[in-house]
């Protein structure tokens, strides 16, 4: 983003990101991924299970330390990239020491992963079944975490610490916004300006909130019923079938879950666009995560009008109505001409009337208006 440049008013602000232009490197790391975690441990059970004499305590020792050194790599990475003293991608005003959220859950799911794997594999006869569990205990760890937030943020509580650039006390966010700030300031090499930009359009589009809050719901919600149906499959089937389908199964619901996702964005982005364009996208108190927000209605609400009306969430379901302007268009109450609406607490500095007024080359320590915790 220029200095002095910024969205018009009938336009979202703008994310400066482009996964297109870093399809590559994306692509490289998911194929050295998916060989590490799917590819790799099933291919050194299956060989050195069925082909040699190693003790079976043996195969699960060699399976298990080779495990994850991708993963590995990454923590480390993104522990040297948030600690560093020059660090541009620690949350917003954030101290030096502050881990971000992710990588607060990128610790402890790795204690809980760990204390899984000795326990599986230290017996003469190793724990097969919890070996295979790997997977689904990380599905069933995000899963429970992302939609225990939401349901907090639904019913009022505040941030009881910091999560990531939204500061202690403040109204708790979607678990998704969270989860994508983290990965692509700090993985993906967005920084700062990234989590500046996402930061201020998650405080002023009410549309953008919603649509994350159903995302964050479609994946956690998921994640945790396929989980448990992996976990019924892996302690029912025979062991050598269930440690096979332990490590696939979580991928191919992944893909699934991705190819659902991709349109589903799209098509809620160009309604957001649309949405601001009638002046529908700016409902609520400005510049605040306002979860009573009017917003126009979402692509998953339009699908539950098509869905049987004695469905529990779709029985009695109302979108919110537009408010007439007294120009005649559809869209929030106007402000007083007299009485401009005033900057609520929330607002980042350097935004004024919903326009960013552009990024240094440097994040300011009150990029997001709010002091550090």
């Amino acid at each position: 983003m220029e200095e002095g440049t910024g969205p018009g008013p009938l336009e979202p602000p703008p994310l400066p990101y482009s996964l297109y232009t870093r399809k590559k490197s994306i692509a490289f790391f998911w194929i050295l991924f998916v060989v590490d975690t799917l590819g790799q441990p099933i291919a050194l059970y299956w060989g050195l299970w069925y082909g040699t004499d190693l003790s079976h305590n043996l195969v699960f020792s060699i399976v298990t330390a080779c495990l994850g050194g991708i993963s590995v790599v990454e923590y480390f990475y993104r522990l040297y990239n948030l600690f560093r003293k020059d660090s541009r991608a620690r949350p917003l005003n954030a101290r030096k020491s502050w881990l971000d959220f992710f990588h607060i859950n990128f610790t402890i799911v790795w204690l809980i992963l760990a204390v899984e794997l000795v326990v599986g594999s230290v017996p003469k006869e190793p724990y097969v079944r919890l070996i295979a569990m790997v997977l689904p205990t990380v599905m069933f760890y995000f899963g429970i975490v992302h939609l225990s937030l939401d349901i907090l943020r639904m019913c009022g509580f505040k941030a009881p610490f910091r999560i990531s650039s939204t500061p202690k006390g403040s109204v708790m966010p979607t678990a998704l916004y969270a989860l994508i700030e983290d990965v692509v300031a700090v993985d993906g090499g967005g920084g700062q300006i990234y989590r500046y930009a996402l930061r201020t359009r998650y405080l002023s589009s009410p549309y953008f909130r919603r649509m994350l809050f159903e995302m964050n719901c479609f994946w956690s919600g998921g994640s945790i019923i396929f989980a448990a149906a992996f976990t019924a499959v892996i302690f029912t089937v025979q062991e050598n079938v269930a440690f096979t389908l332990g490590w696939t199964l979580p991928f191919a619901w992944a893909g699934l879950w991705t190819l659902i996702t991709i349109p589903w964005v799209q098509s809620d982005l160009r309604r957001e666009k649309k949405a601001w364009a009638e002046n529908r996208g700016q409902g609520g108190i400005p510049w605040t995560d306002d979860i009573t927000a009017p917003t126009a209605r979402t692509r998953f609400e339009s699908v539950q009008e098509h869905l049987p009306s004695f469905l529990p969430w779709v029985r009695d379901k109302q979108s919110t109505p537009s408010t007439p302007s007294a120009d005649g268009t559809t869209g929030v109450e106007h402000q007083p001409e007299d009485k401009p609406a005033e900057k609520s607490d929330g607002v980042p500095n350097g935004v004024s009337d919903g326009v960013p007024d552009g990024l240094p080359n440097q994040v300011p320590a009150s990029a997001a208006g709010e002091h550090s915790h």
